[in-house]
């Protein structure tokens, strides 16, 4: 039976949107660059891990879903035809909402059930549940 390991984005800017994510879910983390990683890089042209084609984010427990970041040439022109939801705890979503944008997120729609719609840095559609 196949089991759901990794989610992955397309995107133009991997490490950057790789640390957006990381830091909006709790208990996630960009994935370390070891030696071996870099030389790994080092053999494809990449001298900088800023310009990694594919930065995982990955849960600091070791367990749930991987998030990959993956450079794409072509800019997002559509809506997502799949999105994330993410929950939070904090009764006090509007703070969470805050957070959020603080870290780069844009609110795209606040329908009445509560839930709450936003984009991340590369316009990327995903909502915030109570």
């Amino acid at each position: 039976m196949a089991r759901l390991r990794d989610v992955v984005f397309d995107c133009r800017r991997p490490a950057a949107l790789a640390r957006f994510w990381a830091s909006a879910l709790g208990g996630y983390a960009v994935a370390p660059y070891d030696e071996a990683e870099l030389r790994r890089l080092r053999a494809m042209g990449v001298d900088d891990p800023e310009d990694d084609p594919s930065v995982l984010v990955e849960p600091t427990d070791g367990h749930g879903l991987r998030l990959f970041f993956t450079l794409v040439p072509e800019p997002k022109v559509a809506k997502n035809r799949v999105h994330l939801d993410i929950r939070c705890a904090d009764p006090d979503s509007d703070a969470e909402v805050e957070r959020l944008v603080g870290l780069g997120a844009t609110v795209l729609a606040r329908p009445a059930d509560g839930h709450v719609v936003l984009a991340d840095p590369e316009g990327n559609e995903f909502c915030l549940l109570r």
